[in-house]
């Protein structure tokens, strides 16, 4: 079906970040957002078909201009989609009782290793049934689109055996299907040992190399493959066969890196090639820059450590070492239950370090590129899918300051408008 035309005009700024679909922004460049100071959008067939003033965009699609539908800007600033790259939103359940216990000094790791944590969630998300599993995740995902998100990466990883990971990930494809969000699938079967195979890991570790990762290559289930890469969970020697036998199989390699404590995540992401080390927050010098060398974008999750009440990643510090930093929410039911991704880029720049300028830029077009995308999303340039958030904001550095509350004026999602006024208008 086709889409009426749109032009959007008067924006106060528009962050085009033209110029940057062939590779992350790194260090200063993070900083150069290519705004447009009251600029015009058109879009027309789902694309973004021109970007300049509302008289230079005129002289080239003017007779198609008279049939476009309006979107006035005035006093807002428009930004490209934003994208998400690390969530594991499709689950089941909730684990709000955690939340007290860390409060009263237990540990993400102890409650884990007594049974809770991830082993509390894949226990509810094996007993829901597929209806149940999408009705929950599809409630989550209308928040992330009201937050101005219009891409999302989604992980497997609450099934810990085949069927339940398999569940998951056709979860995730058929809310691809029904919901304006693209959702971009990580297969991640080694996210946890599950009980069963406490007392033997190495035999988990092959029956996800033997069994699963094959069954996900065949079935086209997911893009990439991720592990956990943490002491008590897998070790670098298993995290490098895992994701290396599914790098064999076409699956680009992700990896949780140094989030509990230093274990050569970062380095490891280096040496397998990996697309990114997401977490870090006690990654080395060492991990930093060989990441920065090898071109693996590190995405920062500060909504963990906030939600932990953990020492924050050194975002500074990876940008000035020459690292591509992206930011993620980091969605999930015990160590960041967030759909905000704009107060994920308020915290990067409380917390970590960040400008405001470079959380846009790592919260878009960086974004982008750690889930392969940065060519057709993450960015507003001619011929980029038309994905597009206006945010009620006369200026970009009031959407950092002014922290708390939703700016999300309307959300375009390949060229339809399906969040006007603050609420959604369209579910595909």
């Amino acid at each position: 079906m086709e889409t009426k035309p749109l032009i959007i005009k008067n924006a106060e700024q528009v962050i085009t970040l033209k110029g940057s679909s062939k590779g992350p922004l790194k260090k200063g460049k993070m900083n150069d957002l290519q705004i447009l100071k009251n600029g015009c959008v058109f879009i027309n067939e789902g694309k973004i078909a021109g970007v300049g003033t509302e008289e230079e965009l005129a002289s080239v699609y003017g007779e198609l201009m008279k049939e476009a539908e309006i979107i006035d800007a005035r006093g807002k600033i428009v930004l490209p989609g934003l994208v998400d790259p690390h969530t594991h939103v499709v689950y089941a359940g909730s684990r709000e009782e955690e939340y007290n216990m860390r409060l009263n000094g237990s540990t993400y790791m102890e409650i884990m290793n007594n049974g809770g944590g991830i082993h509390a969630t894949t226990g509810k998300t094996r007993e829901a049934s597929m209806d149940e599993l999408i009705e929950q995740s599809k409630k989550r995902l209308d928040s992330f689109l009201l937050h101005g998100v219009t891409t999302i990466e989604a992980k497997s990883g609450y099934g810990l055996d085949w069927e339940t990971e398999r569940k998951q990930l056709l979860a995730a494809q058929e809310l691809n299907k029904m919901h304006p969000i693209d959702i971009v699938s990580t297969f991640m079967g080694a996210h946890a040992i599950p009980a069963e195979y406490k007392k033997n890991p190495d035999a988990f570790v092959d029956l996800i190399i033997e069994e699963m990762l094959p069954k996900v290559s065949e079935g086209k289930l997911a893009e990439f493959n991720d592990v956990f890469c943490e002491r008590g969970v897998f070790t670098p020697e298993q995290s490098k066969k895992i994701l290396l036998a599914g790098k064999k199989l076409g699956l680009i390699p992700k990896i949780h890196a140094d989030e509990i404590e230093p274990y050569e995540g970062a380095e490891l992401a280096a040496e397998v090639g990996a697309i990114s080390a997401d977490h870090l927050l006690k990654a080395s010098d060492e991990g930093i820059k060989r990441m920065a060398e090898n071109d693996v974008i590190g995405v920062l999750l500060p909504g963990t450590a906030f939600f932990l009440m953990a020492e924050f990643a050194a975002g500074r510090k990876m940008i000035d070492m020459g690292m591509s930093i992206a930011l993620s929410t980091d969605c999930n039911p015990g160590s960041s239950p967030s759909v905000s991704l704009p107060f994920i880029m308020n915290l990067a720049s409380l917390k970590m370090g960040l400008t405001p300028a470079e959380a846009i830029s790592a919260a878009t077009i960086n974004a982008a590129h750690a889930i392969n995308r940065g060519h057709e999303i993450g960015s507003i340039e001619t011929g980029k899918k038309a994905d597009l958030t206006i945010m009620n904001v006369p200026n970009y550095m009031k959407l950092s300051y002014h922290y708390g509350m939703n700016h999300t004026d309307t959300v375009i999602k390949n060229g339809e408008i399906v969040v006007k006024d603050g609420l959604i208008c369209k579910r595909t």
